[in-house]
């Protein structure tokens, strides 16, 4: 038995979209100058997230349409989901960003009931976003937690993400995959451990297809 488990922003889409709408809102300035606190290591995912989502004051309906017009949705997820419904595999979208969001996305591709664990936004008074963290852990959403939780169950943790806020998934899954020339790969061949890389889910499927029969 496997339980697959997947990163949303860069991974399910080309590029990070809560990025994509920090920088659509305030600039690339204020996007930078926090990024590179959190490349520094001065600042967590969790902090970075918060200060970012200050700058957006979108409704979360014009914030989706920024998100389809700007960031391309990963078509080939559409025939992965329906693989792994066909093999009865659950699956399930663990991510740092926003569920509101991924949720108004899959809505849009067919994907409306593929469980979502990740954060929250709010707006204060002034419209600007306040982040509700699900997690109290540096990423905001314990992705590592899920997994090990999988394997509890007695599962073979499959997960498949990009970035930052999938490091310490990937390190306690049982079978990774990672978006090729992402930071995910570059940090697990630094900690040398075993992973697949890949730019389509169709290339995913290919691997795990054979080994699922």
């Amino acid at each position: 038995m496997i339980e697959i488990f997947v990163d949303y922003d860069g991974t399910i889409t080309d590029q990070d979209g809560f990025d994509a709408l920090v920088r659509f809102v305030a600039g690339d300035g204020p996007w930078e100058a926090i990024e590179a606190r959190l490349d520094r290591g001065e600042i967590s995912v969790r902090e970075a997230l918060r200060e970012q989502a200050y700058f957006i004051t979108l409704s979360l309906d014009e914030a989706a349409e920024v998100l389809h017009e700007r960031v391309p949705f990963d078509r080939s997820f559409v025939d992965f989901v329906a693989w792994a419904r066909a093999q009865e595999i659950p699956l399930t979208i663990v991510s740092s960003g926003v569920d509101e969001l991924i949720a108004r996305a899959l809505h849009r591709h067919g994907l409306a009931d593929v469980p979502v664990v990740a954060n929250r936004v709010e707006r204060d008074a002034q419209g600007h976003w306040i982040m509700h963290f699900r997690d109290a852990v540096p990423n905001g959403t314990d992705k590592a937690a899920l997994v090990r939780a999988a394997q509890e169950r007695g599962a073979r943790a499959v997960f498949i993400g990009d970035g930052r806020s999938d490091f310490d998934a990937a390190l306690v899954a049982d079978v990774r995959f990672a978006k090729c020339g992402a930071g995910l790969a570059r940090f697990l061949e630094r900690e040398k451990v075993d992973f697949s890389t890949f730019s389509s889910f169709h290339e995913i499927l290919a691997q795990l297809a054979p080994v699922c029969r």
